[in-house]
C-alpha cells in the first residue's frame, strides 16, 4: 500500500471516528508498530539511497499530517464529552429541590439529656465510666458479697481469662463502679450522677433487655440524712414528670446502702416504683478509705429506660434496640 493510500484511508477513518476509544485504536493502527506505516517504511531497506531519502522524507510528511489530524480529532471528541457532561448534569433551579432527611435523637438520649439537666441544677456533675469492669469495683467495693445472686451466671456477663492476671473482669451490671472510681481520687463533698449502659444476663422480653441505661446517683457530705434524699428525688421527679409529683419510700435491700428503700412515684393514680436508693453503707467508704463517722451520704439508681417508656408511653423496651425507623422518627 502506497503512502497516498495509507494518508487517504487513515485520515478517512480518522473523521468517522464516534468516541476517544475508537481514536485510540485508529492511533495504533495507523502509527503502530504492526501498521501499514511501519511495513513501508521497513520495505525501504529494499530500494537505493536516494529513493530511501525521498520516500522516508514522504514518509515523515504523511505521519506529521495523520498525527496532526489525530490531535485535531481528540481535541474535538474532548469538546463534545465535555458539552455532553455538561447537558447531563445541568440543573433545572426552577425544579422543587430534595429535601435532606433530618436524623432524630434517640428516645433515651433525650431523656439521658433531661435527667442530666435536672441534676445538673441541683449541683450534680455528670460522669461516665468503662463498660468493662473488674470483679472488684463492680461487687467487691460496693459490699456485694461472693455468695451474693448477682455474681452468678444467670445474671452476669463474665469475661473469659486471656492471661495470668488475677483480675476477673465482666460487663458491668450497674454504674456504681464510676462512684467507687471517683471516690478513690476525690475528697468529700461532692455531687454525682453516673449515666450509662449497663448489661444484664437474661431473657429479653417486652419489660427485659440484656444491655439497659441506668442513671446512679450519689452525694457525700456531713450530716447527710434520707431528708436529704427524698427533697432532691422530689425535686427531680417534679421537674421530670410535674410539678408536685407524689414521692414515698418503701423498706427494700441493697447491699451498698443501709437503710436502702425503694421509691415509688405516683403516676397517672397509681404507685409505680421507678428506683432504688438508701445511705450509703459504712463498708462502702470503708472500701475507699473514708472515715465513716466523718462523711454520710446518700445513693439511688433509676432505669433510663423505664424512665423514657413512661415519659413517651412505650410498653415494649425492645423497641429501643430494633433501630426502626419509623419508631426513631417521632421524637
Amino acid at each position: 500500500m502506497g503512502l497516498a493510500e495509507i494518508k487517504n484511508n487513515g485520515l478517512q477513518e480518522i473523521a468517522q471516528a464516534k468516541d476517544l476509544k475508537a481514536l485510540a485504536s485508529i492511533r495504533v493502527a495507523l502509527l503502530g508498530r504492526k501498521s501499514e506505516m511501519t511495513r513501508f517504511l521497513r520495505s525501504l531497506s529494499q530500494r537505493t539511497e536516494s529513493e530511501r531519502r525521498l520516500a522516508g522524507e514522504e514518509a515523515n510528511q504523511v505521519k506529521a499530517q495523520v498525527s496532526k489530524a489525530l490531535e485535531i480529532k481528540k481535541q474535538e471528541l474532548l469538546e463534545e464529552a465535555t458539552q455532553t457532561a455538561v447537558a447531563s448534569e445541568k440543573i433545572d433551579i426552577s425544579q422543587p429541590g430534595q429535601k435532606v432527611v433530618r436524623g432524630h435523637l434517640h428516645p433515651i438520649t433525650l431523656v439521658r439529656r433531661d435527667v442530666e439537666r435536672i441534676f445538673s441544677s441541683m449541683g450534680f456533675q455528670s460522669l461516665e465510666g468503662p463498660e468493662i469492669e473488674t470483679e472488684w469495683y463492680n461487687f467487691d467495693a460496693l459490699n456485694i458479697p461472693r455468695n451474693h445472686p448477682a455474681r452468678d451466671l444467670q445474671d452476669t456477663f463474665w469475661i473469659e481469662r486471656k492471661s495470668d492476671s488475677h483480675d476477673s473482669y465482666l460487663l458491668r451490671t450497674h454504674t456504681s463502679p464510676m462512684q467507687i472510681r471517683f471516690m478513690e481520687k476525690h475528697e468529700p463533698p461532692f455531687r454525682i450522677i453516673s449515666p450509662g449502659r449497663v448489661f444484664r444476663n437474661e431473657a429479653t422480653d417486652m419489660t427485659h433487655e440484656f444491655q439497659l441505661h441506668q442513671v446512679e446517683g450519689l452525694m457525700v457530705d456531713r450530716d447527710i440524712s434520707l431528708a436529704h434524699l427524698k427533697g432532691v428525688l422530689e425535686f427531680f421527679f417534679s421537674e421530670f414528670i410535674g410539678s408536685g409529683t407524689p414521692v414515698k419510700f418503701s423498706a427494700d435491700y441493697f447491699p451498698f446502702t443501709e437503710p436502702s428503700v425503694g421509691v415509688h412515684v405516683n403516676w397517672k393514680g397509681k404507685w409505680l416504683e421507678v428506683a432504688g436508693a438508701g445511705m450509703v453503707n459504712q463498708n462502702v467508704f470503708k472500701a475507699v478509705d473514708y472515715v465513716p463517722r466523718d462523711w454520710q451520704g446518700f445513693a439511688f439508681g433509676m432505669g433510663l429506660d423505664r424512665l423514657t417508656m413512661l415519659r413517651y408511653g412505650i410498653d415494649d423496651i425492645r423497641h429501643f434496640t430494633q433501630g426502626d425507623l419509623r419508631f426513631l422518627k417521632q421524637f
